[in-house]
């Protein structure tokens, strides 16, 4: 039987097929594409982005915000107020300070009313609120303090008015609350201010409203309605005139003792505290030393200890001598031996200067001895006098003023007579005349006119005329006291030649050899017997010109 044989497929038939196949996948997968989105744009993704997120980057957000708080305020300086008790070891008792006795008697009677009360009050006396210790710097107003924490029975706290200010707004009057708060917390207590001027200035005199801010919160805790009688307040500063008035009137700053620089009797004190532990030659005289050393605080003469006993370890000393002490004494005031070389002309112009000062004030009965002169560089000067005076002194009167002048102007005269120039040698000199001339004029009313004798407090209340006589005043006195110089030196041309002869032969001058200069020479003396204008001396160190 023979199978059915199937049609052959037509060729244009299966063609039209395949043609209306492709044409329906076509239009199946342009449907599909119309139904998927156009892509986003940067900012249309960003949009949707934040949208999405927003709730955890503001989370991210506050706790980056916290954290950089956070780092802010322990980066912020830490000024814990310093509690210093009473039975604290730091080496400082009424034994250990000299050449302040009246401040000491001072902070003695405050110290005894913090111990023991009860024979003050049944009197109906009341602590002082306040003691100010001002003076210049390094007569030992932080010492007394230390010393009334090591006394006192009280709490002592200490804190430099420094740390009160600050960039941020409210932060030092904080401080200041945290302060009193804590002293209250220990009644009775001593409080300690450092440096008050640093937050005590006269209020307007800057654009510093958080300094402002911070001086009035100290008003209120000194003296306002949360103050109380048993929180003592003691500060140290070295400019009074710069603090403002309602800082210092009673019921706030009830004292104000002025630690001065010491006298004779103090000097020597001093040096005994500080050459209590030292071993010493049996001759040396500290009471000359005492009297070299006019002028110096408390800080000085300990530095001046310090710097001969190390002198007297580097030559391998056992015990400290009076040439130990002469070396500190010119390091300290002098400063530094200078490694500088001169030629030979600078070197003769030098000794020649330093020979017109050594004269001039060996001649002049008012002016202080030399003590030694040097050639030798040091520091910045190129050569030195040293003074030592007879005795200290409170009152100068014009004349011996004038006869400072002299001596200061006594070196650039020798030069000009000398050599027929002057040199920048003089430039401190000149300096110092400049300073003297004006306090002659403007502080102390000592002009030759009747309107120099008038002193003012503003020099916005002069006028132009005034201020040109009071120039013209100063360059009088200044012409007055060369003219003195150059008589001086001319009169006595030998004694200079000596003078610079000898220092450039040995450098160094002591007193032995200045008195065999001046051998049989006689001093001038214009102090007037009577009716003395007398003003208040300038308390300087040993002038080192």
């Amino acid at each position: 039987m023979l199978a059915a044989v199937a049609p052959a497929a037509d060729p244009a038939q299966a063609k039209l097929d395949l043609l209306a196949s492709l044409d329906q996948v076509e239009q199946a997968f342009s449907a599909q594409l119309d139904q998927v989105p156009p892509p986003l744009g940067f900012f249309d993704r960003l949009q949707e982005f934040g949208t999405n997120w927003s709730g955890f980057l503001g989370l991210i957000f506050m706790a980056v915000l916290v954290f950089v708080l956070w780092k802010s305020l322990k980066l912020m300086p830490k000024t814990k107020p310093v509690q210093i008790k009473p039975e604290a070891n730091l080496e400082v008792a009424w034994t250990d300070i000299a050449g302040a006795d009246e401040a000491k008697s001072e902070l003695i009677e405050v110290v005894e009313f913090l111990r023991d009360p009860k024979p003050f009050h049944r009197l109906g006396a009341k602590v002082p609120q306040g003691v100010l210790l001002h003076g210049p710097p390094g007569t030992g107003k932080t010492l007394l303090a230390k010393a009334v924490a090591h006394e006192s029975g009280a709490q002592f706290f200490s804190q430099s008015a420094s740390s009160f200010v600050e960039m941020f707004a409210g932060l030092g009057a904080a401080r200041i609350r945290r302060l009193f708060d804590e002293a209250r917390k220990h009644e009775p207590a001593v409080v300690f201010i450092d440096e008050l001027d640093a937050v005590g200035a006269r209020r307007g005199s800057d654009n510093n409203s958080e300094r402002e801010q911070t001086l009035n919160q100290l008003l209120v805790e000194m003296d306002g309605f949360a103050s109380t009688d048993q929180v003592v307040v003691m500060a140290a500063s070295n400019l009074l005139e710069k603090l403002d008035p309602a800082l210092l009137r009673p019921g706030r700053f009830d004292r104000q003792v002025f630690v001065s620089p010491p006298d004779v009797g103090g000097r020597r004190s001093i040096l005994d505290v500080h050459t209590r532990n030292k071993p010493l030659r049996e001759d040396l005289d500290l009471d000359v030393i005492a009297a070299q050393t006019s002028g110096l605080t408390g800080a000085d003469l300990a530095n001046i200890c310090n710097e001969a006993a190390i002198r007297c370890a580097r030559r391998g000393g056992h015990a400290l001598s009076t040439d130990d002490f002469d070396a500190a004494l010119e390091r300290v005031v002098a400063g530094v031996q200078s490694s500088t070389t001169l030629n030979p002309h600078e070197r003769e112009v030098v000794a020649y200067h330093e020979a017109g000062h050594a004269l001039t004030r060996e001649l002049l009965a008012t002016a202080e001895r030399a003590h030694k002169i040097s050639i030798v560089p040091r520091g910045q000067a190129l050569g030195y006098v040293m003074n030592l005076p007879d005795e200290d002194s409170y009152l100068k009167t014009r004349e011996e003023l004038i006869d400072q002048l002299t001596v200061l102007l006594g070196g650039r005269v020798a030069e000009q007579v000398v050599f027929g120039a002057v040199t920048t040698g003089a430039a401190n000199d000149l300096q110092r005349v400049a300073e003297i001339t004006n306090a002659m004029v403007h502080v102390y009313g000592m002009g030759t006119s009747e309107v120099t004798s008038r002193t003012y407090v503003d020099a916005d209340q002069l006028s132009d005329l005034t201020r040109r006589i009071r120039d013209e005043e100063q360059q009088a006195l200044a012409f007055e006291a060369h003219r003195r110089a150059l008589d001086l030196i001319t009169s006595h041309r030998e004694i200079l030649e000596d003078f610079a002869r000898e220092l450039l032969d040995k450098e160094v001058l002591g007193r032995p050899d200045i008195d065999r200069i001046m051998a049989g020479v006689k001093q001038i003396d214009r102090r007037p017997s009577r009716g003395l204008r007398v003003v208040a001396s300038d308390t300087t160190p040993p002038a080192a010109s």
